[in-house]
């Protein structure tokens, strides 16, 4: 389902899907960004849903019944539902491509491998000023169901249900300031990396890099040492 037949349009803040790399070691912030998967329509509908385990012992000698035991609350999940269209270019192949990024959040990474630490991708959905939908999570589902073909065949329109199911984290990624939740997205450093170039990726704006710098306490920019974590500011909370 879509907001509208033209998409999520210009004004609106569109929904997106980071997909990291799983860390390394017992690490429970995600790895280096692999791809920001960006909804051209946004969601008419999703689902989030957390479950309180409780535990109750029956013994035959209480009347009433025993009482019960919270044992603690299970991870949030989401299910969302992602429309794809490409019907305005038959000849394009993109609903194909963005169908394979989302099935390609259930399988094993290459770099995991290589680290013997085979794991899918994590996520992090994000959409606006939307905080309860923003938390990191492993896709444990994927559906897809094509509903509109080129003459070619080729898939045009598609509708895809993911299940996400988050994965708690121990480091809350807060403004010292105000105690609120700025940080959705974490970055290992690699060769190559800077501010500028990490701000052009992930707001497409160079020159706010320093909203990267003093998230970070970042004194200077000029020094980026390889595999440092670098927590990235959301991009709602970054002005340009």
């Amino acid at each position: 389902m879509a907001n509208s037949s033209k998409g999520a349009g210009k004004s609106l803040v569109r929904a997106t899907l980071a997909i990291h790399e799983p860390p390394l070691g017992t690490s429970t912030n995600p790895g280096g960004l692999i791809r920001t998967f960006s909804f051209s329509f946004n969601p008419s509908e999703l689902t989030i849903s957390r479950r309180a385990q409780w535990k109750v012992t029956t013994a035959p000698a209480v009347r009433d019944g025993a009482k019960p035991e919270f044992l603690g609350p299970d991870p949030r999940e989401m299910s969302v539902e992602i429309f794809l269209d490409s019907s305005a270019k038959p000849t394009s192949n993109t609903v194909l491509k963005q169908v394979e990024t989302l099935l390609g959040c259930c399988e094993t990474t290459a770099k995991s491998i290589a680290a013997d630490q085979p794991s899918p991708p994590w996520v992090v959905f994000e959409w606006g000023a939307f905080a309860t939908a923003r938390f990191v999570a492993y896709v444990s589902s994927v559906e897809a169901s094509y509903t509109l073909f080129s003459t070619t065949g080729t898939p045009i329109r598609a509708t895809c249900r993911m299940q996400l199911h988050e994965i708690p984290s121990k480091t809350k990624y807060q403004n010292p300031t105000s105690g609120a939740l700025t940080a959705q997205r974490v970055h290992r450093v690699v060769a190559g990396d800077t501010l500028q170039s990490l701000a052009w990726r992930e707001y497409g704006d160079s020159t706010v890099w320093r909203a990267i710098a003093e998230a970070n306490g970042i004194d200077d920019p000029s020094r980026l040492p390889s595999g440092v974590e670098l927590v990235l500011p959301a991009a709602g909370e970054v002005r340009r």
